[in-house]
C-alpha cells in the first residue's frame, strides 16, 4: 500500500476523517461529532471518487439524494465537490456533508481560480469569489463541523501562480492551520507545470497533488494510458517520493484534446489504482448519457 500521509502534515497522526475509507466509532447526540469519530490509518482503502458534474434538480440546486445513490452504486468512497456554476453550491455543500457523513463518503471541496472566474467565465466560486484567504478560513471551519470534509482543492492551480504566490499561499495555510491543521490542501496540478522550481517554491505548502493525466510527456492526448506509471514516477522523484498523488481521469471531453474512450478510462483507472494514491473521475458520470463509462467506473472501483 502506498504511503497516503501528506507531506506537510505528516506529523498529524490522528485525523478527524480519512480521504478514503472511513472508520466509525459512533456519533454523539443530536448529530454532534466528537474528535474521535474518525481515525486515519495506513491500512485504509485508497481514494476512489468522482469530481464535479453532480446531478441537479430542475431549479439548479444539487440533487443530494441522487448523488449519494450514484456514489454508492459506483463503489466510490470520495466526492470532490466543485463550487461553481450555481450560486447555491456553497449552501448545498453544507446540506450534502451530513448526508455524505452518514454514508461514509469523504468530501473534497474545489474552487475555481481567477482564470475560470468572472469576468472570464460566467460563474465564480460563490459567495467569497477570489478571496481565497476567506475561503480557507470558511472551509476550515466547515471541516471542524463535518469531519468527512478532508481536502481543500483549487482547479488549474498551477496556471494561476501569479495569484497563488508562495506568500499568498502561506496566508491561506496560516488560516487553515489556525483552525484545523488536519484539513489537507491538494490543488489541481498539471504535469508540465510541476517543475523543479515549482517544487522548490510550493512543496512545503502542499499535502498532495490532484494530477489530471493526459499523457503530456508525449505532447498530450486522451488516448495513451501507458504513461501513467512513468509520469507518476517522475512526479514522485521531484518530491523525493514524499508527495501523495491522486490521478484525475478524464471521463468527459477536454476542450483541446477531445473525448476519451471507454477503454482509455478503464486503463487509466487501473493504472491509477496501481501507481497513484487515489483515483478521481473527471467528471462524475451520468448513468444515462455516460452509461458505458459509468459501468466502467463502477467495475474499476469495485476491483481489488
Amino acid at each position: 500500500m502506498l504511503n497516503i500521509f501528506p507531506m506537510k502534515k505528516i506529523v498529524a497522526i490522528t485525523f478527524l476523517a480519512t480521504v478514503c475509507g472511513l472508520f466509525f466509532s459512533g456519533c454523539g447526540s443530536a448529530g454532534k461529532l466528537s474528535n474521535d469519530t474518525f481515525k486515519f490509518s495506513r491500512e485504509d482503502k485508497m481514494v476512489l471518487g468522482t469530481y464535479a458534474a453532480l446531478p441537479r434538480q430542475p431549479n439548479g440546486r444539487a440533487d443530494i439524494d441522487q448523488l449519494i445513490e450514484q456514489l454508492k452504486e459506483l463503489n466510490a468512497n470520495t466526492y470532490n465537490w466543485l463550487i461553481w456554476q450555481n450560486e447555491n453550491d456553497w449552501a448545498d455543500l453544507q446540506l450534502f456533508l451530513p448526508v455524505a457523513l452518514k454514508n461514509r463518503i469523504a468530501v473534497w471541496v474545489s474552487l475555481v481560480p481567477p482564470s475560470e472566474s468572472k469576468p472570464i467565465a460566467k460563474w465564480s466560486s460563490e459567495p467569497y469569489g477570489l478571496d481565497y484567504i476567506k475561503w480557507s478560513e470558511e472551509i476550515a471551519k466547515l471541516s471542524l463541523q463535518y469531519p468527512n470534509l478532508v481536502v481543500f482543492s483549487i482547479d488549474d492551480f498551477v496556471h494561476n501562480l501569479k495569484t497563488y504566490t508562495p506568500e499568498y499561499l502561506g496566508k491561506m495555510m496560516t488560516e487553515i492551520d489556525r483552525i484545523n491543521p488536519s484539513l489537507q490542501f491538494i490543488p489541481c496540478s498539471y504535469y508540465r507545470q510541476i517543475t523543479p522550481d515549482f517544487v522548490k517554491k510550493y512543496a512545503s505548502y502542499l499535502d498532495g497533488l490532484l494530477f489530471p493525466y493526459r499523457a503530456e510527456s508525449e505532447g498530450g492526448n486522451l488516448r495513451n494510458a501507458d504513461l501513467v506509471e512513468s509520469e507518476i514516477a517522475r512526479l514522485r522523484s521531484l518530491f523525493n517520493g514524499e508527495m501523495p498523488i491522486y490521478i484525475d481521469v478524464y471521463l468527459t471531453a477536454h476542450s483541446r484534446l477531445g473525448a476519451s474512450t471507454p477503454t482509455y478510462v478503464e486503463e487509466v483507472i487501473q493504472g491509477g489504482k496501481e501507481y497513484a494514491d487515489g483515483v478521481l473521475i473527471y467528471t462524475h458520470p451520468n448513468p444515462v448519457s455516460d452509461a458505458e463509462k459509468y459501468q466502467i467506473v463502477k467495475a474499476g472501483f469495485s476491483k481489488k
